[in-house]
C-alpha cells in the first residue's frame, strides 16, 4: 500500500518513512502543498498523511484539490489542536485527524483501518427508497435521477447506515467508523451531519421517515417506514 506523506518537517518525514517502510508501506513524500498535489497525481497513493501548515498551499487547500479527483483516505497529522481546525479539515474532505505529538502505534492503527476501508469489496449492493438511490459500489447518491452532492463525511455516514438498513447504529459506532477513532466523543458532529443528510434525502426534513434518531442511543436507516414508525 502506497502512502504519501505531505509535511515540511524533514525529521518527521524521515522518521515516518523509516517506520512505515518497516511495516510494509511504500512511502513517497512532499515538502509543500503544491508538491503534494503534483506527487499525488503522479504516484496515486492509497492513503495521504497531510500536515495543515505547509508552504505554498495549506493543508485544507490540498485536501480540497485532492477531493476533486480522488477518494483516497486522507489523515491530517497536525500540531493544530483547535476544534475549528479539525472541523474545517474534516468538512473539506479529510477522513481522520491526528494531533502532534502522536503515538506511532495509534497512527499505524488508523492507517490499517482506513486501508481496509479503501480496499474495494466484491459485489456492492444498491439501497433505495422512494426516488433516492444509494449505489455503494459507485459511491454515488441520486434523488429523482439527479446526483446528490454529499461531503465525504456525509457519504461515510450514509454509507455505514446503508450497509446496515433497519439496524440501530449507536452514536459511538458511527463516531468510530467515520473518524476511525474511539477517542472522538462529540456526538454534536453526528447531529449536524444527520441534519444535512435529511435536508438532502428526506421529503420533509423536519419529519424524517427514513433517517431516524433513536433517542439517547443512535440512528437507524429505514427503507420501509411501515416497519419502523418514526419516534421523533
Amino acid at each position: 500500500m502506497k502512502v504519501l506523506i505531505a509535511d515540511d518537517d524533514p525529521q518527521l518525514v524521515r522518521a515516518l518513512r523509516i517506520t512505515l517502510a518497516a511495516h510494509g508501506y511504500d512511502v513517497v513524500a512532499a515538502a509543500d502543498g503544491a508538491a503534494a498535489i503534483t506527487l499525488a497525481a503522479q504516484a496515486h497513493p492509497d492513503i495521504v498523511l497531510l500536515d495543515l501548515g505547509m508552504p505554498h498551499l495549506d493543508g485544507v487547500q490540498v485536501i480540497e484539490a485532492l477531493r476533486g479527483w480522488t477518494t483516497a483516505p486522507i489523515i491530517v497529522v497536525s500540531g493544530r489542536t483547535g476544534s475549528a481546525d479539525k472541523v474545517e479539515a474534516l468538512d473539506a474532505g479529510a477522513d481522520d485527524y491526528v494531533t502532534k505529538p502522536f503515538q506511532i502505534d495509534e497512527l499505524l492503527a488508523r492507517l490499517r483501518a482506513l486501508g481496509r476501508r479503501s480496499v474495494p469489496g466484491a459485489a456492492e449492493p444498491v439501497v433505495s427508497w422512494g426516488d433516492v438511490t444509494i449505489d455503494l459500489a459507485a459511491r454515488d447518491v441520486t434523488r429523482g435521477g439527479e446526483r446528490v452532492h454529499l461531503t465525504p463525511t456525509e457519504w461515510r455516514m450514509i454509507e455505514y447506515l446503508a450497509r446496515h438498513p433497519g439496524v440501530l447504529v449507536t452514536r459511538q459506532t458511527l463516531l468510530k467508523e467515520i473518524w476511525a477513532s474511539e477517542q472522538v466523543s462529540d456526538s454534536g458532529y453526528l447531529r449536524l451531519y444527520m441534519s444535512q443528510l435529511r435536508k438532502k434525502l428526506e421529503v420533509d426534513p423536519s419529519r424524517p421517515v427514513h433517517l431516524l434518531t433513536e433517542s439517547g442511543m443512535g440512528y437507524r436507516l429505514v427503507i420501509d417506514p411501515a416497519q419502523h414508525p418514526p419516534r421523533e
